[in-house]
């Protein structure tokens, strides 16, 4: 039997089928981080490259000049690398923790007030501000340690020098911390080693150039003999010693550093007669042995300097403090 639907009725079917009308949605924000990430990365990297590259450029002015000899040991300097380069991230994120990090948001809030768009020279103005103030907190600290001051000229050096080396990576991070914040794609990071990389072969290469073809020489110890040995040696404030050309030596007023029992070495004046001899190495002189017995004074000097102005020291406190008890031949200025 065939059933017939009534002519008004509407189909459930029909009604369920039938979809809500849609309401119009306000169009979607989108919100994008406010760059610290990418800045900081930035930073650091870009730190890492000034360290590279200045360190790659003392490295070759270094060769130059008097220098201890370089460890000829590969793991040794394998080991050397390796430690530099940690320390070079550490103190990278450090430095950008505290310095520019503080610079950008400096410079943010500035461009803020001002009503204008973030620009690069915001940052430019910015970063001076912050190392004049880590010049005063780090100055003050230092003056509180040793109880002094340091002289006038210091603190404008360390700014400058402060500044200038916070400039790149402040500049690098605040790009990429805009681009982040503009939603554009963030590669600064990378840009930043692999344009450090480039500046740090140039800068090798241009080394490399400079002593390859003698334009500069890599220092070497002057070249004495015993009788180049003989003669009056100086510190320049009134201490010397005469070594004849018969081994024997004479001291007036020369200073023996001896352990004060606190970890410092202090120098006493040593008065007398002694002897002496040269060091030898594969037929090469290397040093001076010095014996003056009535003050207990028992060294080894290496030989430095050039062959015009040659030089004896040794090494004073603790080994690698760099400091050097130094003796000029036939010199009585102040070294």
């Amino acid at each position: 039997m065939t059933q017939h639907a009534e002519p008004d009725a509407t189909p459930a079917d029909d009604e369920k089928d039938a979809a809500p009308e849609e309401t119009p949605r306000a169009p979607r924000r989108v919100v994008h981080a406010d760059g610290f990430g990418a800045a900081f990365c930035a930073s650091m990297a870009a730190l890492c490259a000034e360290a590279v590259i200045g360190g790659t450029g003392a490295l070759l002015v270094m060769l130059s000049r008097e220098h201890d000899s370089l460890p000829g040991n590969l793991i040794m300097i394998v080991g050397v690398v390796v430690g530099v380069a940690l320390l070079a991230v550490l103190v990278s994120g450090f430095v950008t923790a505290v310095a520019v990090m503080p610079a950008l948001a400096l410079a943010r809030r500035a461009a803020r007030r001002a009503g204008r768009a973030e620009r690069g020279w915001w940052t430019l103005a910015a970063v001076p501000v912050v190392a004049a103030a880590a010049v005063v907190v780090f100055g003050g600290v230092v003056a509180l340690g040793s109880l002094a001051l340091s002289p006038p000229l210091t603190y404008p050096l360390w700014w400058g020098a402060l500044t200038a080396a916070l400039l790149p990576a402040s500049l690098v991070a605040g790009a990429a911390g805009r681009r982040v914040r503009d939603g554009r794609p963030v590669r600064m990071a990378r840009r930043v080693v692999r344009d450090g990389l480039l500046a740090w072969l140039a800068v090798g290469a241009l080394g490399a150039g400079a002593y390859g073809t003698g334009l500069v020489k890599v220092y070497e110890p002057p070249r004495l003999e015993r009788e180049d040995l003989a003669g009056v040696w100086s510190d320049g404030h009134g201490g010397k010693v005469e070594l004849t050309s018969d081994g024997a030596a004479v001291a007036k007023g020369l200073d023996n550093y001896v352990w004060d029992g606190t970890g410092n070495a202090k120098p006493k004046e040593c008065d007398g007669s002694g002897k002496w001899a040269p060091i030898k190495r594969d037929g090469k002189v290397e040093g001076v042995s010095l014996t003056i017995a009535g003050c207990e004074l028992a060294r080894n000097w290496n030989v430095g300097g050039t062959a015009k102005e040659p030089r004896i020291f040794h090494e004073v406190g603790k080994p690698g403090s760099g400091k050097r008890y130094v003796l000029v031949k036939g010199s009585e200025r102040e070294e």
